[in-house]
C-alpha cells in the first residue's frame, strides 16, 4: 500500500486488516514512524471508531499520555514519535505529503531560507530531542517563524510537547479530511 496516495479504508475494517495495513493508515495520517505503529498499532484492531477523527483523537491520547508520563523511556518513545515529522523548510523531505504541505515554506530567497534553518537549529537546542512540528496550513513563512520564535522563548518543555502532539493531530485530521474529498472525487 502506498502511503501517500493510499485511500482511508472503511472504518469497519480496520480490526480485519493486517498490522502491515494497519501501520500504513498511521502513515498516511502521521508520519512514518516504527515507534508511532508499536504504540498505536493495535488501537486500529482493538478499538471501533465512528470516524478518523475520533481515531485520531485517540492516538492523540496515547501521545498525551507519553508526555504525562515521568517515566524517561516514555519520554524518549515520544521525542521519536515527534522526530518522524520532518525539519520545517528541508530541502530533503522523504514523505510526499509533507512536501506538498511544507511547499510554501521553501519560497522567499535564501535568506529567510537560512533563517528558518537558524531558528529550526535553535529551536532543538532549546529542546533537545524534540523536532518543531506546526500545522503549517497553508501559513507564511513568517508568521511560522513568528510562531516558532514565541515557542522557543516560552521554553516550556511540556508545553511544548503538548503543542507538537496537538499540531500532530491536526496535520492527521486535514489528511484524512483530504483523503476522504480524494475518495469521493473518484
Amino acid at each position: 500500500m502506498d502511503m501517500d496516495t493510499a485511500r482511508l479504508p472503511a472504518l469497519t475494517t480496520l480490526p480485519s486488516l493486517s498490522t502491515a495495513e494497519r501501520a500504513a493508515i498511521l502513515d498516511r495520517l502521521f508520519e512514518p514512524c516504527v515507534p508511532l505503529h508499536t504504540l498505536s498499532v493495535s488501537l486500529l484492531q482493538e478499538n471501533t471508531f465512528a470516524s478518523y477523527n475520533e481515531l485520531i483523537s485517540s492516538v492523540g491520547l496515547q501521545l498525551t499520555a507519553l508526555a504525562n508520563s515521568s517515566s524517561t523511556s516514555d519520554s524518549a518513545w515520544l521525542q521519536s514519535i515527534l522526530a518522524a515529522h520532518p525539519r520545517l523548510g528541508q530541502s530533503k523531505i522523504e514523505s510526499a505529503q509533507s512536501k506538498s504541505e511544507q511547499a510554501q515554506l521553501n519560497t522567499g530567497g535564501d535568506s529567510s531560507g537560512q533563517a528558518l534553518a537558524e531558528l529550526n537549529d535553535l529551536y532543538e537546542q532549546t529542546f533537545p530531542g524534540l523536532r518543531y512540528v506546526v500545522f503549517v496550513n497553508g501559513r507564511s513563512r513568517t508568521s511560522i517563524m513568528d510562531d516558532m520564535k514565541t515557542r522557543i522563548e516560552r521554553r516550556d518543555w511540556g508545553a511544548e510537547q503538548h503543542a507538537a502532539i496537538k499540531a500532530m493531530c491536526d496535520i492527521a485530521t486535514d489528511r484524512a479530511r483530504k483523503a476522504y474529498i480524494e475518495d469521493a472525487a473518484q
